[in-house]
């Protein structure tokens, strides 16, 4: 039986970039690497939300993007 082991997570957020002049957003993402692994949505989405008090864009998403090792 093969066994799925944690091996990185990261947080990105993807901003919502509106310029004038442009009838379409433009999407950028951030990424932050080296989340602990065990931090739960709930403290993701706090972190996110202060980054975000940083930036005079609005955060269009929030994403964790986990990498696993598989070994048999």
């Amino acid at each position: 039986m093969a066994n799925a082991f944690l091996k990185t997570s990261k947080l990105r957020l993807v901003f919502e970039i509106i310029t004038e002049g442009m009838d379409k957003p433009v999407y950028k993402s951030k990424t932050f690497n080296n989340v602990h692994r065990d931090a739960s949505a709930s403290q993701l989405y706090q972190a996110a939300q202060a980054i975000s008090g940083l930036s005079e864009h609005a955060v269009w998403a929030i994403e964790r993007n986990d990498t696993f090792d598989i070994d048999a």
